[in-house]
C-alpha cells in the first residue's frame, strides 16, 4: 500500500515538471552560423540573373557644347525665333536688319518734296512741292543703281505756274548703312498754262515763221518743253524693320529747258506750227521725306 502511494506521488511530480518545461520552451545552445543552410546553386543563378535584368540608373545626359554656345536669335519683334528639331528647341539663324538691307535686291520708295526752283538769265522762278517716286536695285554692299521720278508743282506770283517733271538715273554710293550719296542725269521739263507774265515782242500774231528768242530777254508767257536735268543727292535713311525704312534727302538740281510757246498758227509753205522758242536754265534745292521698301 505504501508502495502504491509512493508511485502516485512520483507520477504527480513528473507531470508537474513536464508542464513547466513546456511553458518555458526548449533550453539549449543557439545554432551557429555554420549550421545555417547555404543557398543552392540554382537559387544563386536566379538571384544574379534578376540582378542583371534590373535597370541600373543612367547618368543624366549633359548638353553638348554646341547647344551651350548656340546663339539666341530674335525676330523683328524681338521674340526668340525657334523651331522643333530632333525633340529639342533650337534657334534658327536669321540675318539682322542691317544685313538684310545690305543684300542685293529691288528697292521702292515714295515721298514728298519741297524746295526752290531758281531761274537764271531772266527765267522765271518758283517754289516746288509735290511727289517723288524712286525705284531701282541694290547691287552690293556699297552700290545701288536707282531711278528717281519727280512731279512737283512750281508756282510763284509773277513767276512760274507750272508742273515740273523729271527723271534721272542715279548711281548711289552707300557711305554707311544710313548715309548715301548719289549723282544723276536725265530729263526734266515744264508744263505751264497761261500766266500773268508780260508777252515779249514780237508777239505771236506778228510772226510768219518760228523764231527763237534770246535767253536773257523777257521770258515767254508760257512754257511747254523738256530738256536735260542733273542732280546731286544725299540720303539719310533709318531701317526700322527688315522690309521698311524711312529717312530724308537733300538734292541740288539743275535743268536746262527748251521752252516752246505755240501761237496756234500754221506756216502756209510747210504746214508746220508757228512757235516761239526760248531756253531757260534753272538751279534748285529740294528737301524730301521718303518711305522705302525692299
Amino acid at each position: 500500500m505504501r508502495t502504491v502511494r509512493t508511485l502516485a506521488a512520483l507520477a504527480v511530480v513528473m507531470l508537474s515538471l513536464r508542464a513547466r518545461a513546456e511553458d518555458v520552451g526548449p533550453v539549449g545552445p543557439s545554432p551557429s552560423p555554420s549550421a545555417s543552410p547555404s543557398p543552392s546553386p540554382s537559387a544563386s543563378a536566379s538571384a544574379s540573373a534578376s540582378a542583371s535584368a534590373s535597370p541600373s540608373p543612367s547618368p543624366s545626359a549633359s548638353p553638348s557644347p554646341s547647344a551651350l554656345t548656340e546663339p539666341i536669335v530674335l525676330d523683328e519683334n524681338l521674340q526668340p525665333l525657334t523651331s522643333k528639331r530632333g525633340g529639342t528647341r533650337t534657334s534658327l539663324a536669321i540675318e539682322s536688319i542691317r544685313e538684310a538691307w545690305r543684300k542685293p535686291g529691288f528697292r521702292l520708295a515714295l515721298g514728298m518734296g519741297y524746295g526752290r526752283f531758281e531761274g537764271l538769265e531772266g527765267a522765271p522762278s518758283g517754289r516746288l512741292l509735290g511727289a517723288i517716286l524712286r525705284m531701282g536695285a541694290r547691287l552690293d554692299r556699297d552700290w545701288s543703281l536707282l531711278s528717281t521720278f519727280q512731279y512737283l508743282g512750281a508756282s510763284e506770283a509773277g513767276g512760274l505756274s507750272a508742273l515740273r517733271f523729271a527723271g534721272t538715273l542715279e548711281p548711289t554710293w552707300h557711305v554707311t548703312d544710313r548715309l548715301s550719296l548719289a549723282v544723276g542725269v536725265g530729263f526734266g521739263g515744264l508744263v505751264e498754262g497761261r500766266t500773268l507774265r508780260p508777252d515779249p515782242e514780237p508777239h505771236g500774231n506778228e510772226i510768219n515763221d518760228s523764231i527763237t528768242l534770246p535767253t536773257g530777254g523777257t521770258p515767254l508767257p508760257r512754257c511747254q518743253g523738256v530738256g536735260v536735268a542733273g542732280v546731286l543727292r544725299a540720303d539719310w535713311m533709318a531701317a526700322f524693320s527688315r522690309r521698311t525704312s524711312t529717312g530724308f534727302a537733300a538734292e541740288l538740281l539743275g535743268q536746262w529747258t527748251a521752252c516752246v510757246d505755240d501761237t496756234n498758227r500754221i506756216e502756209p509753205d510747210t504746214g508746220e506750227p508757228i512757235v516761239r522758242r526760248q531756253y531757260w536754265p534753272h538751279v534748285g534745292l529740294t528737301l524730301s521725306w521718303l518711305l522705302q521698301w525692299r
